[in-house]
Parts: C-alpha cells; structure tokens; sequence
C-alpha cells in the first residue's frame, strides 16, 4: 500500500469512527427539537421539520469533520465525476435514514403528547415519503459537497 493510500486508508477509518459516535446523538437531538416544539405548542410539521433539521446539521457537522482530516486525492481515481474517496466516505451513512426514521417515527407513535395530532402521532407512508423526498434533497447536496472537497484536495 502506497504512503497516500495509507493516509486515505486512515482518514477514512477516522470519518467511520465520527460518524459511528454521531448517530447515537441524532436521536437525543431529535427529542430536543421535539420536546421544544411541544412546549411552544408548535407540533405541525413537527416531524418533518426536525427530521430535516437534525439531517442538516449532521450532514453539515460530518462535512465539517471530513475537510479536517487529511486525504491526498492526486492519485486516487475518479469514475464519471465522482472521486473513489467520496464512495468510500458516503458508506459510513449506509441504513443512516432508515434506522433514524424508524426511531422517530417510534418516538412520535409513543407520545402521549403528540396523541390529539393524528399526522404527527402516527405519521403515515405519503407524509413519511414527502419527508424522504426532503431528505434525498439534502443527501445530494451534502454528497456533492463531499465529491467537490475530494476532487480539490489533490
């Protein structure tokens, strides 16, 4: 293994090792956003709108986290556009959404408080789907972003 395929190899492994601490934190997020939203009386839209935001912020923090560490890109290579370091990073989400949906949407089927709101209590497969459809609109932005930081730093 070359010295820059070590060095990706380890930056790489570093990303894995965030983001496995992060998730664990997206549901203690989650339940913040939720619980402020309860107490101001503001529970329409309320899955939608922190799914959205807790998604946004890790996207951005996991952003952030991957431009601090070190990677040479110079000789890694590139297939239609999209840098091998970038599908490498971009697995670290594999079953991400999925196990948060199904965490929240639990949250929400359990709270007593969100029980007089039958679309936010038990939030059905269209308002699930529209939610995904937001979803999918971050994860492209944040997984382009991720591309472009690998194509530049070569």
């Amino acid at each position: 293994m070359t010295t820059y395929e070590q060095k990706n190899a380890g930056s790489i492994a570093q990303f894995y090792r965030y983001m496995d601490e992060c998730k664990p934190a997206l549901k203690a997020q989650y339940q913040q956003l939720l619980a402020q939203d309860l107490s101001r009386q503001q529970w329409g839209g309320c899955f939608q709108r922190n799914v959205l935001t807790v998604l946004e912020q890790a996207y951005d923090g996991a952003l952030a986290h991957l431009k601090t560490l070190p990677f040479d890109s110079a000789a890694t290579p590139v297939n239609q556009g999209l840098s091998e370091l970038t599908r490498q990073a971009l697995t670290a989400f594999d079953g991400l959404i999925d196990d948060f949906l199904t965490v929240v949407v639990d949250l929400h089927r359990t709270s007593c408080a969100l029980s007089n709101f039958p679309d936010e209590h038990k939030p059905d497969r269209t308002y699930v789907n529209e939610v995904k459809r937001e979803i999918s609109g971050l994860w492209q932005n944040f997984a382009l972003n991720v591309n472009a930081h690998f194509l530049e730093c070569g």
